[in-house]
């Protein structure tokens, strides 16, 4: 199972040499037995038939489950989708897009930064009640940040002029979230990771799994070392340490470390998150048909993941895996499919049991035509804690916690986590590697949190 679904997608050069470094790109189409081959050409070497450490060329389609009909995702204006939208709300939609670029609303929230990109109608229709399930609040109590931060440049202009110029063939610079393709490790984002530490180890580097971190101290602004707890033997020791790197919750990070000023402390303990849970469904079969032109076995959907945008269903999102690897598939070759719920650690759906959540993911599905509960097989619950950063409430007072953290010379912090910032996958990486290069010149952390403050580009 992939926990939130990873496309491997960069701008960056040093990223895309990195994944490459690590594992080989397809050459070859997967058999015809996995599935039905996607390209007729791979620009790679290797074959994934054969061969393990293979990054996947994956077609990337992703659709809005919305009033029983599926929209593309990112929505485009197309003729189908405004047929499925209907004439009428298809009107209401431009003459709504065409206020909010007369009368464009102050964005000190996330729902006015949405409403001058697409209007207010296609904003109650694709983004309010989404975004209120991925968050638990309201588009209106959230900052206007994320949404600068994952759908900057996107709007009905950049979909309007992306749908004209691709029908002409003239496609050059694309905003993330209107790729076609993305790069896929055979055996899931696990497998990458996986190989990354092997390398790490070789080269003479230690990694304590197992092992809890329960005191960091510092002097003089400065960290000294850090305290863990083999889970294992019990044994505790001290590590001294020249750099720390953290990537742990900011949260936990203050915690653990002495000295930190009473108010930094608070403000760093009531940071919000949202927590995440993703059931794993094995299925004989699926009863939603594939309508597109891309062809699959057993005629299964070809999305990658389908958002589920009808308020009546708590379900987020579903991801069909067979789409993302048929590697990942058991030997049975089911569908299998993971439903993703957005909640709050310790409320009463995170604390309900296995087979009470598996049932409500099985049922929802059946409301919405999707599968039968008489055709699942199997299932499987993962709980992930601290998914997303989140980005109202207390988060107001982070650049307080930010420049507490600045102010500690051999600290770095890095990835989604350890910033507070809700990062892609590989603007994380950067994170690290730059914490990596600042350490060889000498350089303080502030760089690293310039990581991704120039919205390139983003990808939901």
């Amino acid at each position: 199972m992939d926990i939130g679904g990873h496309r491997f997608f960069s701008k960056s050069a040093e990223i895309n040499a990195l994944w490459l470094e690590l594992m080989k790109l397809q050459g070859k189409p997967i058999d015809n037995n996995l599935e039905i081959p996607q390209y007729s050409n791979y620009p790679g070497t290797a074959d994934p038939s054969e061969e393990d450490d293979v990054l996947l060329i994956r077609r990337r389609l992703s659709r809005i489950y919305f009033q029983n009909e599926l929209f593309d995702y990112p929505i485009q204006l197309n003729f189908e989708n405004l047929k499925k939208l209907g004439f009428l709300t298809s009107i209401k939609c431009g003459f709504s897009f065409l206020f909010s670029q007369i009368f464009p609303l102050k964005e000190d929230s996330l729902e006015n930064f949405y409403i001058n990109r697409f209007g207010k109608v296609l904003y109650s229709i694709f983004f309010r009640d989404y975004t209120t399930k991925l968050w638990g609040v309201s588009p209106k109590n959230l900052d206007p940040s994320w949404g600068a931060q994952r759908v900057k440049g996107l709007s009905v202009k950049k979909l309007l002029s992306h749908y004209f110029h691709k029908r002409r063939g003239k496609v050059k610079e694309e905003e993330t979230s209107l790729i076609d393709q993305f790069y896929y490790p055979k055996y899931g984002p696990g497998q990458l990771f996986g190989l990354m530490a092997k390398k790490i180890e070789s080269m003479g580097g230690k990694i304590l799994l197992n092992t809890e971190v329960f005191q960091i101290k510092q002097e003089e602004n400065r960290i000294h070392s850090v305290s863990v707890f083999d889970l294992c033997s019990g044994e505790e020791k001290e590590i001294q340490c020249d750099y720390l790197f953290s990537s742990m919750p900011i949260c936990d990070l203050l915690q653990f470390m002495n000295h930190v000023p009473q108010n930094v402390l608070e403000m760093g303990a009531s940071l919000p998150y949202r927590d995440f849970i993703t059931v794993g469904l094995s299925l004989s079969q699926i009863e939603l048909r594939n309508e597109t032109e891309f062809k699959t076995l057993d005629d299964i959907p070809p999305d990658c993941w389908i958002y589920i945008q009808d308020r009546g269903i708590r379900m987020g999102r579903l991801q069909i895996f067979n789409n993302w690897s048929p590697f990942l598939l058991g030997k049975e070759r089911n569908i299998w499919i993971g439903a993703e719920y957005f909640c709050s650690e310790y409320d009463d759906f995170w604390n309900a049991a296995d087979e009470e959540i598996s049932s409500i993911a099985i049922n929802e599905l059946e409301k919405m035509g999707i599968a039968k509960k008489k055709n699942l097989k199997g299932f499987h619950v993962i709980r992930q804690k601290k998914a997303y950063p989140a980005y109202f409430g207390s988060y107001q007072n982070f650049s307080t916690v930010k420049e507490y953290l600045l102010g500690i010379e051999n600290l770095f912090c890095i990835g989604r986590n350890g910033q507070h910032r809700y990062n892609n996958m590989d603007h994380s990486m950067l994170t690290g590697k730059a914490a990596a290069e600042a350490v060889q010149k000498g350089l303080s952390s502030k760089s690293i949190w310039e990581v991704n403050t120039e919205k390139v580009y983003h990808e939901e």
